[in-house]
């Protein structure tokens, strides 16, 4: 990848929906050159998907907890699976120290959170610890760009 590349992946980051043309403009380049660059980009696996962001409140999440949850090794990847089948779980990682998971979790209100903790956590076997955060306010949230 060289710097045009990154500059059309940043203006993609942006917005998805920026036309090739818009791009082009932009960078001073031609609209089949941005096209090609985007479809190589696509064969290498550099963009995976073109998506929407929407934010949780319009879709009744108005609670966003991050819970860290630590497992015994055996129950982890069993765990991890289930939890990435809830609605609620909008991402899921699997942590360096292998033994816990990192768990962003939207819900509608508090009881539906003590809902869902309860019903897939607190009586689940292999779980050790869970620790709760709550979202007080975003003041900066990735877009797009690397997944890390």
């Amino acid at each position: 990848m060289d710097a045009i590349d990154h500059d059309i992946l940043a203006r993609l980051v942006e917005d998805g929906r920026a036309s090739y043309a818009e791009i082009a403009r932009a960078l001073g380049i031609s609209r089949a050159s941005v096209r090609e660059r985007v479809q190589r980009l696509r064969e290498q696996g550099v963009i995976e998907n073109f998506t929407v962001v929407v934010n949780p409140e319009y879709l009744d999440k108005r609670i966003s907890a991050f819970l860290d949850v630590q497992a015994t090794p055996a129950w982890l990847p069993q765990l991890a699976e289930e939890l990435a089948a809830c609605d609620e779980v909008a991402s899921l990682y699997v942590m360096s120290d292998m033994t816990s998971l990192h768990v962003h979790v939207l819900t509608a209100d508090m009881p539906a959170l003590e809902r869902f903790t309860q019903a897939r956590l607190f009586a689940r076997e292999g779980v050790l610890r869970v620790e709760c955060k709550l979202l007080l306010s975003r003041i900066k949230h990735r877009r797009g760009g690397a997944r890390l």
